[in-house]
């Protein structure tokens, strides 16, 4: 059986992710919660242009995001995906909402992989359910 594995990874960036121990904990136990295990996640950390490419390359739009997931699993419950997180984004997104931009990261290293265990954001219904799921993985963080 192949091991659980998280990877962080920067494109065009430089980026140092503080706490990557503790990080991984974290969001295997949200995976745990909603019943999935992580096969392989990758999180490539990158800039608001080069998120926008593949946007624009892999989605057909042409707009700014935070946060781009590729679902590549195979078997349900069992996850494997590539997570691309725009650090400008989050930067933004942070000084926006009056948080902190480890705060606002963390919200955003949850969304991905929540998306990966089937939540949507496409309607104010799914958003809503998605911010709940986020502010209980960020209530849930020990470090």
């Amino acid at each position: 059986m192949k091991e659980e594995s998280i990877h962080f990874f920067t494109e065009d960036i430089s980026y140092q992710l503080r706490q990557r121990t503790e990080i991984r904990s974290w969001l295997k136990s949200i995976a745990k919660k909603e019943k999935y295990s992580i096969l392989e996640l990758n999180y490539i950390f990158c800039s608001d242009e080069y998120l926008l490419q593949i946007n624009k390359d892999f989605l057909d739009h042409d707009y700014y995001t935070d946060i781009i997931t590729f679902d590549n699993s195979e078997v349900k419950g069992k996850i494997e995906g590539d997570i691309f997180i725009s650090i400008d984004r989050i930067r933004d997104n942070a000084q926006q909402q009056k948080t902190s931009i480890k705060d606002e990261l963390h919200r955003v290293l949850a969304h991905g992989l929540l998306h990966l265990t089937g939540y949507k954001d496409k309607t104010s219904a799914e958003s809503k359910t998605m911010r709940k799921k986020e502010d209980s993985a960020l209530a849930y963080r020990a470090f």
